[in-house]
């Protein structure tokens, strides 16, 4: 009959050949796969490292080109410039200061002379003011 397996009339060694090679195909396979995945895992992971390092050496570069461009300045002659903006920022926090200080001054010269302006009353005679205390007046 022709529906007859053709598989099953090989010899035996030509079998265990076959499911050795099957079992060889698919363990390389699956290394295959695993060996992407990790190549893969390794490229993502890298390309971040690589990013970090790549920030690192252009902010090494440029503290580099900034430490030049004042040596240059330095051996030309050149002085630095002032730091104008940190100037204007200690004389605006300086008279801030100063106000807040000014301020809290005059509240507590106020507060002294309320104190001078109590009346005092002579506890004997409710009805008549006390004579003052105060031997400047």
């Amino acid at each position: 009959m022709f529906g007859t397996n053709l598989l099953e009339r090989r010899s035996k060694p030509e079998r265990i050949a076959d499911q050795a090679w099957q079992h060889l195909v698919s363990a390389v396979n699956s290394a295959g796969d695993s060996i992407r995945d990790t190549a893969r895992t390794a490229r993502h992971s890298s390309a971040g490292l690589a990013d970090e390092a790549g920030d690192l050496v252009e902010s090494a570069a440029e503290e580099a080109r900034h430490r030049a461009s004042q040596a240059l300045d330095a051996l030309a002659g050149r002085r630095p410039a002032l730091p104008w903006a940190l100037l204007i920022g200690a004389a605006l926090v300086g008279a801030a200061v100063g106000w807040a200080a000014g301020t809290a001054a005059r509240a507590a010269g106020s507060r002294d002379q309320a104190l001078e302006d109590i009346e005092f009353v002579d506890v004997e005679q409710p009805d008549s003011p006390a004579e003052p205390t105060n031997p400047a007046t």
